[in-house]
C-alpha cells in the first residue's frame, strides 16, 4: 500500500485506506480501528501523498520525511506521539534538522509521529514513490 492511497480527514482522528469511489465521495476504512466510513465532497481530505513539512529552504515532502524517520529508527517505531513537546521537538530536529519552527508546530510535529506509528503498525514503510518510477518505466518504453 502507498501514501497515494492514505487518507487525513479533518475533523477525524488517524488515518484513513481510500477502498472505493462512490456517487457521492468514496468509502474510506480506519487505519486505527478498520470501520468504514463514507467521505463526502464537503469533507476536508488530504492525502499524504501531497502533504509537505516547510524547511528553511524547501518543502519536502512528507513521504521523505517517514524515509528519515525509518532510516533514525532502523525501520522500527518511533517515540509515542504523546511525550511532552520539548521532546518532541528535539526528535524532530535531530530527524529535520532544517526545519522551519516558525512554520512547523508542535502539533503538526506530533501528526507526523503518529502518522509514522500507524503507518508502521499497519505495515507501510515503503515510502518510496511507485506511481512516478512507474510512470518512467512507461515513458521509457514508449
Amino acid at each position: 500500500m502507498s501514501l497515494e492511497k492514505i487518507l487525513s480527514i479533518s475533523g477525524k482522528p488517524g488515518l484513513y485506506k481510500l477502498k472505493t469511489q462512490t456517487r457521492n465521495g468514496f468509502l474510506a476504512e480506519s487505519l486505527v480501528d478498520g470501520k468504514k466510513i463514507s467521505v463526502g465532497a464537503r469533507d476536508n481530505v488530504s492525502l499524504l501523498s501531497e502533504i509537505a513539512i516547510y524547511t528553511l529552504t524547501e518543502e519536502l515532502p512528507l513521504r521523505e520525511v517517514f524515509k528519515k524517520i525509518s532510516e533514525k529508527e532502523d525501520g522500527g517505531e518511533t517515540i509515542n506521539h504523546k511525550v511532552p513537546k520539548v521532546e518532541l521537538e528535539e526528535f524532530f530536529f535531530e530527524v529535520l534538522p532544517d526545519y522551519d519552527e516558525d512554520r512547523v508546530y508542535p502539533s503538526d510535529i506530533k501528526k507526523v509521529v503518529q502518522w509514522y506509528n500507524l503507518l508502521h503498525k499497519n505495515g507501510v514503510t515503503d515510502f518510496s514513490e511507485e506511481t512516478e518510477e512507474k510512470e518512467t518505466v512507461s515513458s521509457e518504453e514508449e
